[in-house]
């Protein structure tokens, strides 16, 4: 992917990844924050996408994530098999979230916690 991208794809901007990735794990009174796996691959995929942690492919780095931390929790795919967001609805998804009003955070985070429950 890097290859077809160019350089800056993928490239770190001053460690806001690593910020993003403790952020999801942080605890207040010794419980976690975000405490389901919805909770966390939401923020995730909205705070990449947001908040540009790459200098390029940020909306691209956040779907495979989401994807890559949903089948590593086991969550990605229903008891029927079916993958829980397919990937048009990924991409729709990510492009709404690119759009949207930072003022709309709980609502666009909620919004994929519900998608994939």
């Amino acid at each position: 992917i890097k290859k077809e991208s160019g350089d800056l794809f993928g490239q770190e901007r001053g460690g806001t990844f690593e910020g993003i990735i403790k952020g999801l794990y942080q605890t207040f009174g010794k419980k976690e924050l975000y405490q389901t796996i919805e909770d966390k691959v939401s923020h995730l995929f909205y705070l990449v996408i947001k908040d540009h942690p790459f200098s390029d492919g940020n909306k691209r780095i956040a779907s495979f994530l989401f994807v890559y931390f949903l089948d590593k929790c086991k969550y990605l795919f229903r008891q029927t098999g079916e993958r829980k967001i397919n990937d048009n609805a990924l991409t729709a998804l990510a492009l709404l979230i690119a759009e949207s009003n930072p003022k709309e955070k709980d609502v666009m985070v909620a919004l994929i916690a519900q998608l994939i429950k």
